[in-house]
């Protein structure tokens, strides 16, 4: 059985890496770790060397989302695993993973296009995290949209063993509209979520806050430097989370969440099927932006990227 510890990090592609690098740090709250790849910026929010990593590309989107196991025997184990599978899982090279601080780590691509990485071991910073704008607790969660969410619950419960939390109704016979996950035995309501669009892309990466302050501050602060927030402050239906979404200098869309339901791992509730009803993603009445999860491209240059 796969066991995650977290959701370790995210990579996104940027079209302009010094720009996005001092939203991330400035006004987002990242504390920047040095690195020696001028075409790659790494951040954290934890004790991590990395939680968010950015790099230098002509298109925008979504690179790919890092997965923490609990063990490094499950990291050998899920290769395994994948391999019987057929999704062809490829290891991260030694040179890379001198980059990325990590230890043995490996890569699948999901029937959808995602690059997921796999690993259980990342260099640790020697001092803690310290919160600057805001009171940042760690990457919360990555959400993406998906051409088939009916698919796409059965490959991630069946295959990487995440866990339903809710789905959200949609059109169609599986009234699956969207879906959020929990990366089994995380707690949270969600590490993990889809919902459904046309093509697969990025929705929005997700950092939680230890405060409503850090969500009011950030409103003040965001807007007052030129970002545009598209959705909030508000509260979730689903997750019962207060929210704010913002877009980053290439208009992927980034959340801010406080407060969260958890799950115990032993007899946790059972899914709900929630109505897409109005106010169902904001019980304050608000209404996103439509610029909000508009942009964020799965990239085949990732799949290039992990044959190395």
């Amino acid at each position: 059985m796969i066991r995650y510890k977290k959701v370790g990090y995210c990579a996104l592609n940027v079209s302009d890496l010094q720009k996005s690098s001092d939203f991330y740090e400035r006004l987002v709250g990242l504390e920047k770790v040095e690195s020696d790849d001028p075409n790659t910026a790494f951040f954290r929010c934890s004790r991590d060397h990395h939680n968010l990593v950015l790099t230098q590309d002509q298109e925008p989107g979504l690179n790919r989302i890092g997965l923490e196991l609990e063990t490094p025997e499950l990291v050998e184990q899920t290769y395994e695993k994948f391999m019987k599978l057929g999704l062809n899982p490829v290891e991260v090279s030694k040179k890379e993973l001198d980059i990325l601080n990590q230890f043995t780590s490996f890569r699948v691509v999901d029937p959808f296009g995602i690059t997921f990485e796999f690993y259980s071991d990342m260099i640790q910073v020697p001092y803690e995290f310290k919160p600057t704008v805001a009171d940042i607790q760690k990457l919360g969660h990555v959400v993406l949209k998906t051409p088939n969410v009916e698919d796409s619950v059965k490959f991630y419960t069946e295959v990487f063993n995440f866990q339903v939390s809710d789905y959200v109704g949609g059109t169609g016979s599986s009234k699956k509209g969207g879906a959020f996950f929990r990366c089994f035995p995380v707690s949270y309501h969600h590490s993990f979520a889809v919902f459904e669009s046309e093509e697969a892309s990025l929705h929005h990466v997700n950092f939680m806050v230890s405060s409503i302050d850090d969500i009011g501050k950030g409103v003040n602060r965001f807007e007052n430097n030129g970002v545009d927030v598209v959705f909030g402050p508000g509260r979730h239906a689903p997750s019962g989370a207060i929210f704010l979404y913002v877009l980053d200098p290439d208009g992927l869309t980034i959340e801010y969440s406080f407060g969260m339901e958890e799950f115990p791992e032993e007899n946790p509730r059972k899914p709900k099927f929630l109505q897409p009803v109005p106010g169902i993603m904001d019980l304050w009445g608000g209404a996103a932006d439509p610029r909000m999860a508009s942009l964020g491209k799965i990239k085949g240059l990732v799949r290039e990227t992990i044959k190395a």
